[in-house]
């Protein structure tokens, strides 16, 4: 597609994105007061289905096709600086573990019967070395071999950062078509927390230090100079950062903004998301910039252990899911949620009535 072709698919997915009618909320709720327990009794799984119905205006809401997507990229920050223990290699190494099925995510992916797919957005790799074609696990979707240094620029140009977005958005239309009513993202980069501090320093205006962390384990130096790198990065892009949409352009990864993409595309379908951690939460927090009501169709998996998390969390007032010291990515903690999404509404789903049970409600 050309630049002009996949502007207009943002423009018209932006454009066709409706909030979510609080209606159902209050119908959902109503039914559950219904149901063969005390009302409240289901904690947060009975606010989980009562959104689901406000996403699927339906009542009870159906989750029984779900499907786990990671985007993959790498970033030219890592061409020349080191942000972690990890090489940039591991990017393209981790894809094709993903596409073989040997990753954690992969094992999570199985426990709750959702389907999988990688995305490459950007690896700067021949996947070919690995014996790897596209296929129903690889989605090739390259933009470039990776962003460039943030540090020296932007880290895409404008027509890389449509192209980007409107795969995610496509995606999410084949997920729509597919009959998928929850859609788990997560991410693969090396150097890519270091990213996500940036762009969530930038779209929350919060000093570097104060929402980044070590990542997949970065000792003290390593941590001071992830710091000092998004500090430059901000520096250098400080005349484009006013709006999510420069933020994704100027200090984002293609596949940050592959996630954005699908958001955007999920919630103009009613389609819930899940997010995973902190990266792939900073990539929907800037959707939900971009034009009104995509948080009502967001969901947070779980609870990173990154700082920056937390304050993405709050930005988007939404509480994780799960809370179990995950620092992996990948998608883990958001397709490990799934199960609680599908409880949540086999809940309402199967439980009988009061009256259908013969059971006497409170007096």
């Amino acid at each position: 597609m050309t630049i002009t072709e996949d502007k207009a698919l943002y423009e018209r997915t932006l454009s066709a994105i409706e909030p979510m009618d609080v209606q159902w909320l209050d119908r959902a709720s109503s039914y559950q007061c219904r149901l063969t327990k005390p009302p409240g009794s289901l904690g947060v799984l009975e606010t989980v289905a009562a959104r689901l119905c406000g996403i699927q205006q339906t009542l009870p809401p159906i989750i029984d096709r779900t499907k786990v997507i990671v985007f993959a990229a790498d970033h030219g920050l890592t061409r020349h600086h080191v942000v972690g223990p990890y090489p940039r290699e591991v990017t393209a190494q981790m894809v094709a573990n993903f596409a073989a099925g040997g990753a954690a995510i992969n094992a999570f992916a199985r426990l709750n019967d959702a389907s999988f797919a990688v995305v490459n957005m950007g690896v700067d790799a021949e996947l070919s070395q690995f014996g790897l074609s596209e296929s129903e696990n690889l989605i090739e979707a390259p933009v470039a071999a990776g962003t460039q240094d943030i540090t020296s620029g932007p880290a895409m140009s404008e027509a890389e950062l449509y192209q980007a977005l409107s795969t995610g958005i496509r995606l999410a239309d084949e997920c729509a078509d597919a009959g998928y009513q929850a859609v788990a993202v997560g991410e693969m980069g090396i150097g890519n927390t270091t990213v996500a501090g940036a762009v969530t320093s930038a779209l929350l205006h919060m000093a570097p230090a104060d929402v980044t962390g070590r990542g997949t384990g970065a000792d003290d130096d390593t941590l001071r100079r992830k710091i000092t790198l998004i500090e430059q990065a901000m520096d250098v892009n400080k005349a484009s950062l006013d709006s999510g949409f420069s933020v994704l352009r100027s200090l984002g990864g293609f596949e940050l903004a592959g996630i954005a993409g699908l958001t955007l595309g999920l919630a103009r379908r009613r389609i819930a998301v899940v997010a995973d951690g902190y990266i792939s939460t900073a990539a929907v927090f800037a959707a939900t910039t971009l034009t009104s009501g995509v948080s009502d169709y967001v969901f947070c998996g779980h609870r990173s252990t990154e700082p920056g998390h937390q304050a993405l969390l709050d930005a988007m007032n939404q509480k994780p899911l799960l809370d179990l010291g995950l620092r992996l990515g990948e998608g883990t903690g958001a397709c490990l949620s799934l199960s609680l999404l599908k409880a949540a509404a086999r809940a309402m789903s199967d439980m009988a009535t009061f009256d259908e049970a013969g059971v006497e409600d409170k007096a």
